[in-house]
Parts: C-alpha cells; structure tokens; sequence
C-alpha cells in the first residue's frame, strides 16, 4: 500500500493517477477542507482516502497504519489553507511525517525536493534540507528526488509566460541554461522509487533531458506558434531591491527562486535514469502540446 501527501497537489495527483494505473493500491492524506473536484477525482480513480493533515500528528499516524511505501510532494508554496507556511508545512509537518513514519514502519520513504546548492539559501531550502537529513538519520530506506523547475509551471501563464498571449517575462538576461523539468516526469520517478532497488538511500538530481535557456525556450513557443513573442525582462537588481523589504518568508522564498532562475540551474540527471529509465518530454513538446492549434498550423 501507497501512502502520498500531497495527493491534491499538481505533483502528488498526478502521483496517484500514475500508481493506479499500475494497479498499485493508494491511499491519499487530504484534509476535510481540500479542493472538493480534486478530492472527488481521486475516489473516482479508484484511489484511497485518509482525511489529515500533516499539522496533526495524530491524523498521520492514523493514515500511516499498514502504509509500506510513503511518497510526500506537500509543499505550503502554491496552494495554502489558514495556518499553512513553510514553518508549519514543509518544516515541521515534514518532520512530523518523518516520524510517524519511522513509528510505523514504513518500508521506502520518496521525498521530492528541491534544487541542490542554491546561490541564496531561503525558508524553502532551509526547511527542505532539515527534512532531508532527518529522513537520512531516520534509518527508514529512502529515495530523495532534488527536482529542477517544473516547466509546466515556471514555462506557463503562473510566473508570467503567457504563451496564449505570445508574451514572457523572465528574469534576468535570459540566457542562462536551466534543466527545465516535466511534473509528469518528476511523478514517474516518484513512482517508480520504492521498487528501484539502485534508486535506494541515495539523493537524486531530477533534470530534464535538455539544457535550455529562457530565451531558447521562448524560441521554441515562438517556432511552435508560429508567432514572435513579447519580452519583459525583470533585472536581477529589481529582484534584490525587493527582497531588502520583505519579511515575508513565502515571498522571500519565490523572490530567491526567482533569482536562482536568474542565474541558471543545471543539474545532472544521470545516475536517476540508470536507476529507473524513463523518457523525458522535452520542452518542445511541452510547447507543441499546449499550443496545439498553432502546432498544427
């Protein structure tokens, strides 16, 4: 049996739909108070319910019971309820997990997280790195998936590359490389984990199968549209003057991402595909599938 928190997110769902497809029995932790459609997609693919959240440890431990394998993808960043931060979610409800989880006996623990080495560290990647190491010092066998900028988030309307409008906005000069990332890819690797027996106790950098820049990326859209796209470019200094005037982690956290995009983010994604081969979407076929009137033109 699955467990997978986060299972109403963009990553956790698709996390579910893939594991059923498999025919693997799943169980998703979601709270009385989550989005009504996706809890009902969930039951409808024959998924599992455990009503939770990771603020109650109580609730985990229930949810827990009899879970072989646990995958989390919950993170506080982009879809929050009251009393959800990145101190109470992906810090201390994280650990919480990674206890109650250790009580439980759970076999194989998947953590996805985040990029590696950052040039600013933020609450994300302070919270992200402590949870790491408890799951590390735990002794429960894991696979911890370092996953690079979602190309179907950072390449979309949500952060202001607006491809239906043919217009972008994006940090910095734009040339630098990022290994931009398929969500739907980081779940297949989420997925196949537990059973990877090479994918075991080892911290794994998940890329994509190219390394493109912003501005390579906008020329593909533009290609696949057939049309030249709008450029705002954001300086890097606009970025730092507004992280002098934050207080707010959430805000100082996507002002810090927003800056590692600036600097590019490279990763290495070999020792994962020797230890779960899998095929990677490319941007462009990223671009191709969301512009698909244009493509066909």
């Amino acid at each position: 049996m699955y467990l997978v928190v986060g299972a109403t997110g963009l990553l956790g769902n698709e996390v579910c739909l893939r594991l059923r497809q498999r025919g693997e029995p799943v169980t998703a932790l979601v709270r009385p108070t989550s989005n009504p459609a996706r809890v009902r997609a969930l039951r409808e693919a024959g998924v599992a319910l455990a009503y939770g959240d990771l603020k109650d440890a109580a609730s985990l431990r229930t949810a827990c019971h009899d879970i072989e394998n646990l995958i989390s993808t919950a993170s506080s960043t982009f879809s929050r309820q009251d009393g959800d931060s990145i101190a109470t979610v992906d810090l201390e409800g994280q650990l919480s997990l990674v206890e109650v989880a250790k009580e439980a006996g759970v076999a194989h623990f998947t953590f996805v997280s985040i990029p590696r080495r950052p040039v600013r560290e933020s609450p994300l990647t302070r919270a992200k790195y402590r949870v790491e190491q408890e799951i590390q010092r735990s002794g429960i066998p894991y696979t911890i998936l370092a996953a690079n900028y979602f190309m179907e988030v950072w390449l979309s309307p949500v952060i202001g590359f607006d491809y239906p409008n043919q217009k972008a906005v994006i940090f910095g000069d734009g040339r630098q490389l990022m290994s931009w990332v398929s969500f739907h890819d980081v779940a297949e690797y989420a997925v196949s984990a537990a059973k990877a027996g090479a994918a075991h106790n080892r911290v794994l950098e998940i890329g994509g199968p190219e390394d493109l820049s912003p501005l390579e990326a906008i020329n593909i859209f533009e290609t696949t549209a057939g049309q030249k796209f709008e450029i705002q470019h954001v300086p890097e200094d606009a970025l730092l003057a507004q992280l002098e005037t934050t207080s707010d982690p959430l805000t100082e956290t996507f002002l810090k991402l927003q800056l590692e995009y600036v600097h590019g983010c490279l990763m290495n994604t070999s020792e994962a595909l020797r230890s779960m081969p899998i095929r990677q979407k490319t941007v462009r076929e990223y671009a191709e599938q969301v512009q698909p009137k244009a493509a066909a033109v």
